[in-house]
């Protein structure tokens, strides 16, 4: 089973989805004159604006839940991942892929405001790649082909978030509290599940409300220890800086036969981490309840910055300024040693021990501790993440038909096909607890392609109303307005929910005069 995992993450995670992701991040940004510097006022703004409701979440709530699925595992264990097979010019190469992506990720975001709708069992906002695949195309002679498309990513993201990616995130888990007490996996796995159970059968207010109180915590409280660690270190970094930068250019004489893997590392644990081009942030973004798809997109941009830019940096910083990294040849831990910090034991692990070895050498006795508490939070809330994509997923496979009655039984076919999708993802997630790291993580870095794959090309193609979006907002800004979304006027077909809302608020102004 592990070869043919191996045989079928090759295929995807080849070099082409490196340049692809690289290649939409450079197009993205040149086209909306690199978004990403000229509105950071207005991204950091976005996060405190926005008003939740009945139905939506708000903007930081729906920030919050983005970050809780991008902010895990990755951010530890994949970073420490990234500088063993592609070594330290891995880092900079996540960064590269972060401050492109970040133009992705508005366009994605925005997409998913722009076509997000009321979901009929419940009545919150819905939405993401499939909705907008499927709607923006509607009225066109594309629209049967487009509607497959989008039922084809809603079927990827229900396999890859309920199914493959939860281990990744509690299999890192059980590896750091194993490493700080002698705990079996079985009780990290029926741990795992009880918490999930109780969070997730909430439903989206509950999922919201978790991740808000959680994620800026937790994240805050990781970067603050780990720039700690940094600081006192502080004499190494100047060396460290340099090594990060002749590591990622193959300037480095150890290093530099392995320029190819820097860059693959970099960019495959890149966008596991931040996720922008994966179709996972336009989900959460659709929640949100704002006045303007451009606001949301906005503040989903900045969520790649806080991902990669802030936590996984800090992480980076870490593991090289105390030492606690080793560098292996083939990308594989059974490759030759081709640089070795000196930290780290010779029975290490690449992964979380490579974290919690550097904040022991500053906090002996405390690191492999604080590390296993930082991993159960973080990796705890992206699996709820990962459960509340599949589940809109799964909404828009089921459609109006979630309504409906069973056969003779007074349950709902959405109701039971929600209780399948939780089942499916505790199971995951248990499994994942007692499963090998390798098959977690290529089982993982499967589900990641897969969408990112789907979603990448699929918003090349359905680039021009996010962009009308984006200009549209810009010249209300200039005017001075609080920007408000009217599709109509910019030719924006499909967007049936702004549709009726602009038909609502025009309703009440009549009422009002």
């Amino acid at each position: 089973m592990s070869d043919v995992l191996s045989a079928i993450n090759g295929v995807i995670w080849s070099d082409w989805l490196v340049y692809l992701c690289l290649a939409t991040g450079v197009y993205f940004s040149v086209r909306s004159r690199f978004l990403q510097v000229r509105h950071v006022k207005g991204m950091v703004q976005q996060l405190f604006r926005g008003e939740k409701s009945d139905s939506g979440v708000s903007s930081f709530q729906a920030l919050a839940m983005s970050l809780s699925g991008r902010v895990g595992t990755g951010n530890v264990a994949g970073v420490a991942t990234a500088v063993a097979f592609g070594g330290p010019g891995a880092l900079f190469w996540m960064w590269t892929v972060a401050f492109l992506g970040a133009s992705t990720s508005f366009i994605e975001s925005t997409l998913g405001q722009i076509y997000k709708t009321r979901d009929p069992l419940t009545g919150e906002y819905r939405g993401g790649p499939a909705y907008y695949f499927s709607r923006a195309f509607a009225h066109t002679k594309g629209a049967g082909f487009f509607k497959v498309y989008g039922y084809i990513f809603a079927a990827v993201t229900v396999l890859a978030c309920g199914v493959l990616m939860p281990g990744v995130q509690t299999n890192s888990m059980a590896t750091a509290i194993s490493g700080a007490w002698t705990l079996p996996s079985w009780t990290v796995a029926l741990g795992a599940a009880v918490v999930l159970a109780l969070v997730i059968v909430g439903g989206v207010k509950r999922i919201a409300s978790v991740a808000a109180f959680v994620v800026p915590f937790m994240a805050i409280a990781y970067i603050i220890l780990a720039l700690i660690v940094v600081v006192l270190n502080a004499g190494q970094l100047p060396a460290i800086i340099s090594l990060v930068f002749r590591s990622a250019f193959g300037m480095d004489a150890a290093l530099g036969a392995i320029i190819g893997l820097a860059v693959m590392w970099g960019v495959k644990r890149g966008v596991y981490s931040n996720e922008a081009g994966q179709g996972t942030g336009p989900h959460a973004a659709a929640a949100a309840e704002v006045s303007h798809p451009a606001k949301q997109g906005l503040a989903q941009a900045f969520a790649v910055y806080i991902d990669t830019l802030f936590v996984c940096s800090a992480t980076g910083f870490l593991i090289l300024s105390t030492g606690a990294y080793r560098v292996f040849s083939g990308g594989s831990e059974d490759g030759a040693v081709l640089a070795d910090g000196g930290l780290l034991s010779a029975s290490a692990v690449v992964g979380p021990q490579f974290v919690q070895a550097g904040f022991d050498s500053v906090f002996p006795g405390v690191g492999a501790a604080f590390i296993a508490f930082t991993l159960i939070f973080f990796c705890m809330t992206t699996v709820i993440a990962y459960y509340y994509m599949a589940e809109t997923n799964l909404r828009f496979l089921v459609g109006d038909a979630s309504k409906k009655l069973l056969p003779g039984t007074r349950v709902s076919i959405g109701r039971v096909t929600t209780i399948a999708l939780q089942v499916a993802i505790l199971i995951a997630a248990a499994y994942g607890s007692v499963n090998t790291a390798a098959d977690a993580w290529t089982m993982g870095d499967i589900g990641v392609g897969l969408m990112a794959w789907l979603n990448i090309v699929g918003i090349l193609v359905l680039q021009k109303p996010a962009f009308k979006a984006l200009k549209d907002y810009e010249r209300q800004v200039k005017l001075g307005l609080d920007p408000v979304f009217d599709p109509k006027p910019l030719g924006i077909v499909g967007a049936t929910f702004w549709e009726s809302y602009k038909t609502a608020e025009r309703e009440k102004e009549d009422a009002r005069v």
